[in-house]
């Protein structure tokens, strides 16, 4: 999320061999030991490049985009210890890359400043850089536009010219062409506007937001929650809009101040907790030349979720609604003229839906597309319906392991899509319209992705292997490789020595970091490296994420990652074991009980397994639902579980937001014995194992009222605890001085409280 074959793939005239992501694909040991221990200077060296290199991810090419002819592909890339990114063209025909942009020629020197809304929408969006972060390429390839510290600017691609998108209006947010790449919209004081770019005149399009409403916005769950940043639709002829309307009022307004500036300004914002109100949000149709607003009917009370909108040529534009227990999606075609809708489909999942990809993704001439379901058993598959969105027939296999569209190659036949049978790794396909066998474009134990040109057949092969760094290849329309898109990400200094294994009855795959120095004859204390929660997976075939574990591990511990059920790859069943399962309180669900008892006996079959492992002494650490984890673990199961350290952790879900955590517990009201048991106050009086705390001041997620609430009801207990506050930091940490302080911390805790690596003491654990 593979078998060795040879594949000669149609229209690519390419033959690739190797394996494919298939369970019976074995996946490689690296053979990365050594004799010789790391020095502290060079353990200190690859902390600081961890840091330095936001975890090893600047400098690799981003947002790679091909041209519609397929002459040159388009990137992102920063330095490899600086987060600014400018803009790159690589030619396909003569492998020669160019910089078409950067930063400091757009500001002439100025400085970057980012409005409030701005911050906010990265936040969502896990984004930490600066200088060019996003751009477009209009349809025609002719246009890009580059949107910078809240402005908005066009390059013309023959000659090199840019045009500043001018506006008194305020800040730019959420920019984009219009279809033919004649007009830019966006957002700006919470209203949209239309700038043609033929006379450069600008356009106010909505009206009447303020105070509590915004217009052309996604709200907070929108974004966090369900992967949809945008709040606004043209028509493919760019002569309407769907808007989105939202008001806030009535919900709660969560404030975060500076303890180390009490001067400075509160932050506020509205949040919708468990149980709580959330955001109003209602489509709107409005006339870009004028005109008043036309209102889309759909049982807003039922279904308040707008997860999807779309409007492709020659097909009605289509709304994606899921109501509040996200058990129930409905598709619907909506009329224009009207504002009223035609149901297209109903999906139903006693447990929960999961949303992927980006909706209904239409053929020419608008009488069908495809779908990508979990209702036809227990994997994802492609379907192709018909504008009335009956079923046409299952494009992808059964046992697939479908795990997203990529491109749809209508003129050849065929849709590009992610799958593998195997979750640790991702593959990319080609899968015939016609519903005949796939073939494979990617080999090796990896996690692979590809971009493609719209017209030519250009594409961009991108990832790596468990036992190699990233590439990003680069194919012709026959398919030959023309070259390799060079990343300026440094190589890691320490090889990660990674073994992917597949342990325990319900076959857990977990990752088996070990020192490259082991010593025989030597038990090693251990530190299981979490994230445990839903729709989200640790144990994956890519070396690169495995840097920090590495670090750890040649401290003298061994450093185990395990993906447990509710991860995805695995199937609905095992998926929805939250709710399902007999932890899962008859059906409301429980957000801790299968976490850590399937981590226990995960890590209890390594241990079986791997003699060397001292699970006497095992540390747990990780971040967000993972620091959530680490604080529960060592409450609930001290007999596996030694010592944590817990970032950010939500410790009670009743503080956190609605869609996430109803969708997996139901509300506060409907199920308060899941909430109850899920939550770390409740079970903070059981906690007698060394626990450390940390977490940002300033986090807009997981608010520190997380931590302070645990930290308070320790102390009322009497329990020995420890608190790291990061004065000012959100709930990414990515300032490489912090980020080194906070490592050092959680290794100097667990040496601590687990004993010296290697040691053979009685910790008293």
């Amino acid at each position: 999320m593979r078998v060795m074959m040879a594949l000669g793939l149609i229209g690519l005239g390419l033959a690739l061999s190797g394996c494919c992501g298939t369970r019976a694909c074995a996946l490689p040991v690296p053979a990365v030991t050594t004799t010789t221990p790391s020095t502290d200077a060079e353990l200190r060296a690859f902390l600081e490049q961890y840091a330095s290199t936001n975890r090893f991810r600047l400098g690799a090419p981003t947002q790679i985009t091909l041209t519609p002819d397929g002459g040159e592909v388009l990137f992102l890339r920063s330095g490899a210890r600086q987060s600014t990114g400018s803009l790159y063209a690589w030619d396909v025909a003569t492998g020669q890359e160019r910089e078409v942009l950067t930063a400091a020629a757009l500001l002439g020197g100025g400085e970057e400043t980012l409005s409030a809304e701005e911050r906010a929408r990265r936040e969502r969006q896990r984004q930490s850089g600066r200088g060019i972060t996003g751009f477009s390429l209009s349809r025609d390839g002719s246009r890009l536009l580059v949107p910078l510290s809240g402005r908005v600017f066009v390059v013309e691609r023959a000659d090199g010219r840019v045009r500043e998108v001018v506006s008194q209006a305020g800040p730019a947010i959420d920019a984009k062409f219009s279809r033919d790449g004649t007009k830019v919209a966006c957002v700006r004081n919470g209203e949209v506007y239309i700038t043609d770019l033929g006379d450069m005149a600008e356009r106010q399009i909505t009206r009447g937001a303020g105070g509590s409403v915004t217009h052309g916005l996604a709200e907070f769950v929108a974004q966090e929650e369900m992967d949809r940043s945008t709040g606004f639709w043209l028509s493919p002829d760019a002569g309407t809009l769907i808007y989105q309307r939202t008001d806030t009022a009535g919900m709660e307004v969560f404030r975060i101040g500076d303890p180390a500036d009490p001067a400075k300004p509160f932050d506020e914002a509205p949040y919708p907790r468990a149980g709580g109100k959330n955001a109003d949000v209602q489509l709107g149709l409005i006339p870009v030349g004028g005109g008043d607003t036309t209102w889309v009917q759909w049982d807003r009370e039922t279904y308040p979720y707008v997860a999807r909108v779309g409007w492709a040529k020659d097909a009605p534009p289509t709304l994606l609604v899921l109501n509040r227990p996200q058990t129930v999606m409905v598709l619907y075609a909506i009329d224009p003229a009207t504002g009223n809708v035609t149901e297209l489909l109903t999906e139903r999942d006693p447990a929960w839906i999961n949303l992927e990809g980006e909706g209904p993704r239409w053929l020419e001439g608008g009488q069908q597309f495809l779908w990508l379901t979990e209702q036809r058993g227990d994997e994802w598959c492609l379907e192709l319906r018909a504008r009335d969105g009956s079923l046409v027939r299952r494009i992808t296999p059964e046992g697939f392991g479908l795990s997203g569209v990529l491109q749809v190659d209508e003129a050849n036949g065929a849709v590009f899509v992610s799958a593998s049978t195997e979750p640790t790794q991702t593959h990319v396909w080609r899968v015939p319209l016609d519903g005949s066998a796939p073939a494979c474009l990617t080999q090796g134990a990896g996690r692979f992705s590809a971009a493609f040109a719209k017209e030519s057949g250009a594409f961009v092969l991108s990832g790596g292997t468990i036992d190699g760094p990233p590439a990003w290849r680069v194919f012709d329309a026959q398919g030959v490789e023309k070259g390799r898109i060079a990343t300026a990400g440094e190589a890691l200094l320490i090889t990660p020595n990674v073994e992917l294994v597949t342990v325990g009855a319900r076959q857990y795959r977990a990752a088996v970091i070990r020192p490259r120095a082991m010593k025989p004859a030597t038990k090693y204390p251990v530190i299981v490296s979490a994230y445990a929660g839903p729709h989200s997976q640790v144990v994956n075939a890519n070396q690169r994420g495995y840097g920090l574990h590495q670090w750890l591990a040649e401290q003298g511990f061994i450093v185990v990652s395990i993906d447990a059920r509710g991860t995805p790859g695995r199937g609905r069943a095992w998926e929805r074991a939250w709710k399902e399962s007999p932890e899962g309180h008859g059906g409301k669900g429980n957000l801790i009980r299968i976490a850590v008892n399937d981590q226990a006996e995960a890590l209890a079959a390594l241990g079986r397994r791997y003699p060397e492992m001292d699970l006497t002494r095992v540390g747990v650490t990780g971040w967000s639902f993972g620091g959530y984890f680490a604080a529960l673990s060592v409450m609930l199961r001290p007999d596996a579980f030694h010592a944590g350290v817990a970032g950010a952790p939500v410790t009670d879900w009743r503080d956190y937001d609605t869609c996430y955590t109803e969708r997996y517990i139901g509300t506060p009201q409907e199920n308060p014995e899941g909430y109850a048991d899920s939550s770390g106050l409740t079970h903070a009086r059981k906690l007698s194992k060394p626990l450390l705390l940390i977490h940002g001041t300033a986090d807009d997620n997981v608010y520190m009222t997380h931590s302070l609430k645990l930290a308070k009801a320790l102390l009322d207990l009497g329990t020995p605890f420890e608190f790291v506050p990061l004065a000012g930091f959100t709930h990414m940490v990515a300032h490489p001085p912090t980020v080194v302080r906070v490592q050092e911390r959680t290794l100097e805790f667990f040496k601590r409280h687990l004993g010296e690596p290697g040691a053979m003491r009685d910790t008293g654990l």
